[in-house]
């Protein structure tokens, strides 16, 4: 107990329960009802303007536009029945297309075409009807929204939205915003050109007779490397945005005819109840999303490899996709999902099976060996044949340290090189590897012969 609370001492850190001061009841309940209203007031989402110039001021100050390079605000006239309204667009320099821009937005609305020019009314008439000398015309008013959307923006995917947060929403995903003078309302328009990485091949999942695809960063290329291998509609794929500030997008993955509701339900549950400012790597959701165990025992299974999370699929497991991160996370995982190959179903049947016993007495090995040889050499020595046990004895003589002690050191020296090859520069990584197995066998044959 001792070494317990002098450890938590070290590397934790307990706050008072009683503090050495005190504060006036009305001051306290001021702050408190202030701060409440402050965070009513900020969960609020607010509402679009009609106003051109409110809606401007809004966005420059919601985006900082006189200190952000980035941050693109473009003011135009739209030419629409013979009208002209103020609008401007808000984008990210960097994530959109700018042709798609110029052709497809700019061009169709600022320019004069047949479209947008005054047709002789600005209401439509439906139908006409005549009855006793009276005649009455059904007129359907003119709707700017809609002329908009399906006359003037040749754009296939565009939304409209009521609240300055889903604009935002949009603009920092790659979309750019339109607001236009007199309307409530603005349109998220998807103009997405940021560069990014290609399909490429497998770093860590290399296999031989299989596909040759791997995930990238981007959310949407990878579920549709999924889509590609399943052709079925039953294919259901989620989003959940976590994390406060970041939002970032999360696709969950599912057959609709197999996988059980109840874990659906689950996965999406504790997605939705993650209570965090930033999620950026597929790594980080592992660790929220996992139930806590002393043994850090894993419960998923990530992978880089479409085929492999498309099996899993296909066996009524949920995949869970998270942008910005070239991994899929495989839920939940057993003992065995750990000892097999994306290669095995390509292989035959004996030999796959073959591969899968000799991973299993692998990670038997692995775990067992050192104990098993402390246990033998320090405390069962009849074990051991009488020519080995000379041997291990005369190659420990001029040892001062007892086998536990070697076993560590040697664990730790091997966990030393394989982490400072992958962390160091690549031109020097497989040289470290090399020189550290090199000098580690070294010790051991002076050792053995001292």
């Amino acid at each position: 107990m001792n070494l317990k609370n002098m450890w938590n001492k070290l590397f934790s850190y307990t706050p008072p329960v009683e503090y050495n001061f005190s504060l006036p009841e009305n001051s306290v309940d001021e702050s408190t009802n202030t701060e409440e209203n402050n965070q009513e007031q900020e969960s609020l989402p607010v509402k679009i303007f009609p106003s051109i110039s409110v809606n401007k001021e809004y966005m420059q100050t919601k985006y900082n536009t006189l200190i952000n390079s980035d941050i693109v605000l473009r003011e135009f006239t739209i030419n629409a029945r013979g009208k002209q309204y103020n609008a401007f667009i808000v984008y990210i320099d960097g994530m959109i297309d700018s042709k798609i821009m110029d052709d497809f937005i700019l061009k169709p609305l600022m320019l004069r075409n047949r479209n947008n020019l005054y047709d002789g009314s600005q209401n439509k008439v439906i139908s006409e009807a005549v009855a006793n000398n009276i005649t009455v015309r059904k007129v359907k008013k003119f709707d700017l929204p809609g002329y908009l959307t399906s006359c003037l923006i040749p754009q296939n995917s565009i939304k409209e939205v009521t609240t300055f947060d889903e604009a935002a929403n949009g603009i920092n995903s790659g979309n750019c915003a339109l607001f236009v003078d007199t309307l409530s309302l603005a349109f998220d328009i998807e103009l997405k050109g940021f560069k990014q990485r290609s399909v490429d091949k497998p770093n860590n999942e290399i296999v031989i007779k299989g596909p040759h695809e791997a995930f990238v960063e981007n959310i949407r290329t990878n579920t549709s490397l999924i889509r590609r291998i399943i052709n079925n509609e039953n294919l259901i794929i989620e989003n959940i945005e976590v994390g406060k500030i970041t939002k970032t997008k999360c696709a969950v993955c599912y057959m609709k005819n197999i996988t059980n509701e109840d874990l659906v339900n689950e996965v999406k549950y504790r997605l939705n109840n993650l209570e965090v400012d930033s999620l950026l790597s597929a790594g980080e959701l592992e660790q929220l999303i996992v139930d806590s165990n002393i043994l850090g025992i894993p419960e998923v299974l990530s992978t880089e490899r479409p085929d492999k999370a498309t099996k899993y699929l296909l066996r009524g497991r949920v995949v869970v996709i998270v942008n910005g991160t070239p991994y899929g996370i495989i839920m939940p995982a057993v003992l065995v999902d750990f000892l097999t190959s994306p290669e095995d179903s390509n292989l035959k049947v004996n030999f796959g099976n073959f591969l899968r016993v000799l991973r299993v007495l692998a990670s038997f090995i692995t775990l067992l060996l050192p104990g098993l040889y402390v246990a033998v050499t320090s405390f069962h020595q009849e074990i051991l044949p009488t020519s080995l046990l000379y041997s291990i004895l005369a190659s420990r003589a001029s040892v001062p340290f007892p086998i536990i002690v070697e076993i560590l050191t040697m664990e730790i020296s091997f966990e030393l090189i394989r982490e400072a090859g992958l962390r160091v520069p690549s031109p020097i990584g497989p040289t470290i590897g090399i020189v550290g197995a090199l000098v580690l066998g070294q010790a051991a044959v002076s050792a053995r012969y001292c």
